[in-house]
């Protein structure tokens, strides 16, 4: 299923309810079908996935175990799936009032 978040000040952005689901759980956000944010939440959430991505980015501790040799598939980052949101919500956050992000799904997820 997809997520479409929509801007008062920006384009639109897709993403699956997988992705949007960790995301919005990272805001304290309930995963339903529909919901928003004002324009007073968009700098503190934008703030609040930089320290997540950041969080996520930093090098594990070592466990000394090294490669052990598999094949794996490449893992896309939090950081990767984040950034376009992050960006989305700093921008909003800039404009005027009235400003405010909208998402759509066709249920809650």
């Amino acid at each position: 299923m997809l997520v479409t978040f929509k801007s008062s000040e920006t384009g639109e952005l897709m993403m699956f309810a997988e992705v949007a689901r960790v995301l919005l759980q990272a805001l304290g956000k309930a995963t339903t079908a529909r919901g928003t944010f004002t324009r007073d939440e968009m700098a503190a959430a934008a703030g609040t996935l930089r320290q997540a991505v950041a969080r996520a980015e930093a090098p594990p501790a070592s466990e000394g175990g090294g490669d052990d040799g598999e094949n794996k598939e490449p893992v896309i980052a939090l950081g990767q799936r984040a950034w376009p949101f992050i960006d989305m919500l700093e921008r909003s956050a800039r404009g005027g009032p009235d400003a405010n992000i909208v998402w759509q799904a066709a249920a809650d997820f």
